[in-house]
């Protein structure tokens, strides 16, 4: 699998670092996630998977969040150099 430097967060493997470009997602849950500390220019650490896939740990701005696939496949963002 060749990857790109443009990704979704789902699209990250564990150990991975995105600085996130954009949120496609609207109203209640984008408030949330901004809230969170997803907005651009952050830096999220894919930290684990559960078994299934779904959802997924993140870190960012020293908090651990879960996210669905739904959510995360709509956070785009890049891979940086650790």
């Amino acid at each position: 699998m060749i990857r790109t430097n443009k990704l979704s967060l789902y699209d990250g493997i564990i150990g991975d670092f995105i600085k996130i470009l954009s949120l496609n997602i609207h109203g209640t849950m984008r408030r949330r996630l901004l809230d969170l500390g997803f907005v651009p220019g952050a830096i999220v650490e894919v930290v684990r998977r559960s078994p299934l896939g779904d959802p997924v740990v993140y870190r960012v701005s020293g908090a651990s969040v879960a996210l669905r696939k739904e959510e995360s496949l709509n956070i785009i963002g890049e891979l940086v150099e650790k």
